[in-house]
């Protein structure tokens, strides 16, 4: 899924269905709450459209022409996509709700679904979207400070992060202790850290692929 070089915090809800009424339906529903919405009749279609990054939710069909709901799901989690994800069918199972769910969707309902329901659902979903997203932004800012650490302060960072003194770091690494101490300085300055705790705290946000890289 491409995404537009437009971006604004305003929620966007995309459905996926191909029954063109209950599209509209829903569509109305949310607009009548103050809810952006953006309509699909197929999988395909959400695959193809260039679409703004907005934070939001996906209210999908199970059956439909070609791939079907459960389909894209699992694409878009292959993909990277975590945008929450309900379900609205009205051919649901027990055996497609529980993949549906161990898949990461936020909810499965059955039509006709309860207007109070299915608003609900979506506002939990973009709630939950949000809050990846700020959670993701976090993230992004702590690997850019870490980016701009020298090769001597991220070893420095990765041993207080296992709580080693200074003395054991300095040991380790063959340097003097006032020289630990400088870097572990310079590393809570760029990585903005208040206090030895907070910068755990980061260590443990980074990505796996960080933390586990070894030492040169």
């Amino acid at each position: 899924m491409s995404m537009a070089a437009e971006k604004t915090d305003r929620p966007l809800v995309l459905i996926v269905d191909d029954d063109e009424d209950v599209r509209f339906a829903i569509r109305e529903l949310l607009l009548s709450v103050g809810i952006d919405a953006c309509c699909f009749g197929s999988t395909q279609e959400l695959l193809q459209a260039d679409l703004p990054e907005r934070p939001g939710c996906l209210i999908l069909d199970v059956r439909m022409p070609g791939a079907s709901g459960l389909d894209l799901q699992h694409h878009l989690a292959l993909n990277g996509h975590t945008r929450p994800i309900i379900f609205l069918t009205g051919h649901g199972d027990i055996a497609m709700t529980v993949q549906a769910m161990k898949a990461g969707a936020m909810d499965f309902l059955t039509k006709p679904v309860r207007d109070q329901t299915l608003l609900d659902a979506v506002t939990a979903g973009i709630e939950k979207d949000i809050s990846l997203r700020t959670a993701a932004r976090h993230v992004k800012l702590h690997v850019d400070r870490y980016a701009k650490l020298t090769p001597r302060e991220r070893e420095v960072m990765r041993e207080v992060a296992k709580g080693r003194l200074n003395k054991q770091i300095a040991f380790d690494l063959g340097i003097s202790e006032i020289t630990v101490k400088l870097h572990r300085g310079n590393v809570t300055k760029k990585m903005q850290a208040a206090s030895v705790g907070q910068l755990i705290r980061i260590w443990e946000l980074l990505p796996a692929e960080i933390r586990e890289q070894k030492s040169p």
